[in-house]
């Protein structure tokens, strides 16, 4: 039988699926074998072998102090021990100093508009906006309550109501939402640190007013109030008197606004309920006890309560508010005399707002905000210079003026007037000097109009940056190089 009969005459079965497996594991060993036995000869250093082996061999050389491992470009590679310890610092962010325990600390209180309850309606906006202020070492307070109407910068979104504020970091997802932009917003438009904010729904607010068993209120109004709630009546609340209210109709108190004086009378009824809370908390017989559920009391109302400030402080300034007098607590609403009512365009729709008078609110701000009001004395004498001192603003000179060197000159003059210049130098030609403001600092505004005689709003730029490295920009024009008290 020839070799192509024998073959003819083999019969090979159909294969098992257990013998397919065999085969492939075989194969996949088989190459898998190939591979690894080519890589450890072609890499094998550790006895001689004829040949160099190729770049992409990390290779080992012997030395006195064992082997030293390089990359392909022949670079030592650092052993474990050689490697620098892995950084143990926080690094910098955006959030504000944390406290220190003594310096002044102020809180954001921010509260959520109805919308906040309703699906489908975007992002809420914020219905109360009031900043808290202790001051550990004099034993005192102060609360001041901002209207949702006012027109402000809002930090990276322009200028609309500050109410706006929270929604829009809210629904831009940024970091700390809205709470966070709410506070940079205060925070810029008052010129003081906020260090903390506490942002309460009306839900978790009326269980906890339940929960210290209502409020005392004296109510000096007759008002008709609108608990939040479908199928809820109305409730009157009767002049005048004290009144005690659970957690529905204090919700309703703090919201009514129907009033003639609208949100300032609110703001005002508001201040009311924090004074009543005050009372009922660190009355003699509920202090102690609610204090020991501290805990409790914070993990049950986490929830509806967003806030930056860590468990600790809040219980540290719970003590610390028991020490300060109701007669050490300063109280002060921006109302209609601190404010223009003016009408714009938000979202195509016709709005009314209200334009802050810058000065009238620092007054303000210095008598809730400083001990004894450090600064609002001076302001009643209209002393300039010694407002624009206390003020403490860093100040740029930028020469854009046909004569050379005049922002050294103006910059000296100005020193001389003890107006803090940090900065100088050239800028874009202008006939007109012009103010550019960065930051609040207000009283040297005022100081810098009457130095440079200016007189139109279109020479005065309100360009906010809190990362600015001075607070007021000067740009000389040609006007005062012709006229100028140094000629």
């Amino acid at each position: 039988m020839n070799k192509t009969n024998f073959f003819k005459n083999i019969k090979f079965g159909r294969p098992s699926l257990m013998q397919i497996i065999l085969i492939v594991a075989g194969l996949l060993l088989a190459v898998g074998g190939f591979f690894f036995v080519r890589g450890l000869v072609t890499c094998w250093t550790i006895t001689p072998l004829p040949g160099e082996p190729p770049s992409n061999c990390g290779t080992i050389s012997a030395g006195l102090n064992g082997p030293e491992l390089t990359d392909a470009e022949g670079t030592a590679i650092p052993d474990i021990e050689d490697l620098p310890a892995p950084p143990v610092s926080i690094p910098d962010s955006d959030l504000p100093p944390a406290w220190d325990g003594a310096s002044r600390i102020n809180v954001l209180i921010i509260g959520l508009d109805y919308r906040d309850w309703v699906a489908g309606e975007g992002a809420p906006r914020s219905d109360t906006m009031i900043v808290l202020t202790i001051d550990p070492l004099t034993k005192t307070a102060g609360m001041m309550s901002i209207p949702r109407d006012m027109w402000v910068n809002i930090p990276g979104f322009g200028y609309s109501r500050i109410n706006t504020a929270y929604s829009s970091g809210e629904g831009a997802k940024l970091p700390g939402g809205g709470p966070e932009l709410a506070r940079k917003t205060v925070e810029q438009f008052l010129g003081i640190p906020i260090q903390y904010y506490a942002q309460i729904d009306f839900f978790t607010f009326v269980e906890f007013i339940d929960l210290i068993g209502g409020i005392e209120i004296y109510n000096d109004q007759d008002l008709r109030l609108d608990p939040v709630g479908e199928g809820k009546d109305k409730i009157r609340m009767t002049c005048c008197g004290m009144r005690t209210m659970d957690g529905d109709k204090t919700l309703a108190y703090v919201r009514y606004r129907k009033d003639k004086e609208g949100d300032v009378a609110r703001a005002a009824r508001q201040q009311k309920v924090i004074l009543a809370i005050r009372d009922k908390v660190l009355s003699p017989e509920n202090f102690p006890v609610l204090l020991g559920k501290a805990q409790q009391f914070y993990e049950e109302f986490s929830a509806g309560i967003k806030t930056n400030m860590p468990f600790d402080i809040a219980l540290r300034l719970g003590v610390l508010a028991k020490d300060i007098p109701i007669e050490s607590i300063k109280q002060g609403v921006i109302d209609y005399n601190m404010v223009l009512l003016a009408d714009t365009t938000l979202g195509g729709e016709r709005a009314s707002v209200m334009k802050p008078l810058p000065d009238k609110i620092r007054e303000l701000r210095d008598q809730v905000f400083t001990s004894g009001g450090a600064l609002s004395p001076l302001a009643s004498q209209n002393d300039l210079t010694a407002l624009m001192q206390a003020d403490g603003a860093r100040v740029r000179v930028l020469n854009g003026s046909f004569t050379g060197g005049l922002e050294t000159t103006t910059g000296n003059f100005l020193l001389a007037q003890g107006v803090p210049v940090t900065e100088a130098g050239a800028a874009e030609g202008t006939n007109s000097t012009i103010l550019v403001v960065y930051s609040p600092k207000l009283y040297t505004l005022r100081y810098l109009q009457a130095v440079f005689g200016i007189t139109s709003s279109s020479q005065i730029v309100f360009r906010p940056d809190p990362a600015s490295s001075v607070d007021i920009e000067v740009r000389l024009g040609n006007d005062w190089a012709n006229n100028n008290p140094m000629q």
